[in-house]
């Protein structure tokens, strides 16, 4: 009765030096792919915060660089014109999403590098600009999926004690 090889391994005797070289890739491979989906899940729930350097604006950025939130502090945009606000928000997000590309990297970097047990593999390769990517729905990217209408990104400016019953001001 003879022992039934694996799909890709046929021909190959279980003791040749070569059929345990391509076992070990395997494990390798499947360890690698745990890894990924380890780090995926720790970057899943991510986010950054950062305070433009006047302290008026705080970003909340995801993992991608998307941005989750936006809140203007202690009324400092009251007395900054139309563009002071604008380039005190573009600091922050810029600010947020830097810190999140760091987490991105140093949560895959361990990833990339050749392992000690298979040095034929070299590593996971990763497409550190698509990862990293700060444009959705980019031309060839694949679109990334909408947050649902209960997790939208909301305007809302929150202040200790005051509540704006009044619509927009135009």
């Amino acid at each position: 009765m003879s022992r039934q090889q694996p799909e890709g391994d046929r021909g190959l005797n279980p003791d040749d030096p070569l059929a345990q070289r391509l076992a070990r890739a395997r494990a390798e491979v499947a360890a690698a792919e745990a890894a990924v989906a380890r780090a995926e899940e720790r970057l899943r729930d991510f986010s950054a915060v950062a305070l433009s350097e006047d302290g008026a604006v705080e970003a909340t950025v995801g993992a991608q660089g998307e941005l989750t939130g936006l809140r203007f502090l202690h009324g400092k945009y009251r007395d900054m014109t139309g563009t002071e606000l604008g380039a005190a928000v573009v600091e922050a997000v810029r600010q947020g999403r830097d810190r999140a590309a760091q987490e991105a990297v140093r949560v895959f970097r361990p990833l990339t590098g050749p392992t000690e047990r298979v040095p034929e593999l070299s590593g996971l390769d990763v497409d550190w600009e698509r990862f990293l990517s700060r444009h959705d729905d980019a031309p060839g990217r694949p679109a990334r999926p909408r947050p649902s209408a209960g997790s939208r990104l909301r305007d809302e400016i929150h202040e200790d004690g005051e509540h704006d019953t009044e619509g927009p001001q135009r």
